[in-house]
């Protein structure tokens, strides 16, 4: 194999040059050629409050994709806000669900009250239907007795059944302000 510089160029059968150096040359060319000319946006020696429109006008496809972007924005805004609705929505309905089912227990614990109560109620009433209970409660609570008893009243030593005497405060002279607060916090 023969060796030979990198900077020089080979022609391949079909007649093109290859090599480093036409690649530059090519890639120069390519750069230097521009699809739309370059115009200055001001005439030399014009006001520097006017432009110059020439060569300023937009392409079909430039307006093409400039409308597919606007298109495509919009739909995402669109989107973005649905999903932000149906977000706030999902959130309100599991803060509603949450409220819901607070209400829910506290009726739960107020009828288990209200069951407990009534509970207690039909024990009561049952325990009230035996005779003997009746009569228990007539003699105790009311006094009553049988046709030929004789009531026995028992008074204790500890005066249950005496009235004590109540004792009646006369009016003192008027006393001073410090002397009140004294029987006020200290009695008399």
């Amino acid at each position: 194999m023969i060796s030979r510089p990198a900077d020089l160029d080979t022609i391949n059968p079909q007649g093109v040059t290859c090599g480093p150096r036409s690649l530059q040359r090519k890639a120069v060319r390519v750069q230097n050629r521009s699809r739309n000319p370059q115009f200055p946006s001001r005439p030399e020696g014009s006001n520097a409050n006017v432009t110059s429109a020439v060569g300023m006008e937009e392409t079909v496809g430039r307006l093409r994709a400039r409308r597919n972007s606007l298109f495509t924005q919009t739909v995402m805004w669109i989107t973005g806000l649905i999903c932000t609705a149906f977000l706030f929505g999902s959130l309100a309905q599991a803060w509603s669900n949450s409220q819901l089912m607070q209400q829910v227990q506290i009726e739960q614990q107020k009828l288990q009250q209200v069951s407990d109560q009534h509970n207690h109620l039909a024990q009561a009433v049952n325990h009230y239907k035996d005779k003997n209970v009746i009569e228990s409660e007539a003699r105790q609570q009311l006094g009553y007795i049988r046709p030929g008893e004789q009531p026995v009243v028992i008074i204790g030593g500890n005066d249950q059944g005496q009235q004590k005497p109540t004792i009646q405060k006369t009016d003192q002279p008027t006393q001073g302000f410090w002397l009140q607060w004294w029987n006020i916090f200290f009695g008399n």
